[in-house]
């Protein structure tokens, strides 16, 4: 693992190195997402699915649900059923 220090700035903005950009493939835009822990910080490149991805996991997950019988009328009832055992 790699350690470097960030400075940072009175705004609270943090500039990343150009050699972990390059490591990471890491372009302008690109979205990170913050975990903490204590007072650990960790980054994690945020990657959306290609298209042709996201249309695989919908096509997998309809087909999980239809193997279990579920049928789209069920899905307000089934959230709704999460929503409460949330509170």
């Amino acid at each position: 693992m790699n350690a470097q220090i960030l400075t940072v700035s009175s705004k609270g903005q943090i500039s990343l190195p150009i050699n972990i950009r390059k490591r990471l493939s890491i372009d302008t835009g690109d979205k990170l997402v913050a975990y903490t822990s204590g007072d650990v910080i960790m980054l994690k490149t945020l990657k959306l699915p290609s298209l042709e991805e996201f249309e695989a996991s919908l096509d997998e997950a309809q087909a999980w649900a239809s193997s279990v019988g579920y049928e789209e009328a069920d899905v307000n009832d089934i959230i709704k059923s999460v929503r409460k055992n949330k509170k």
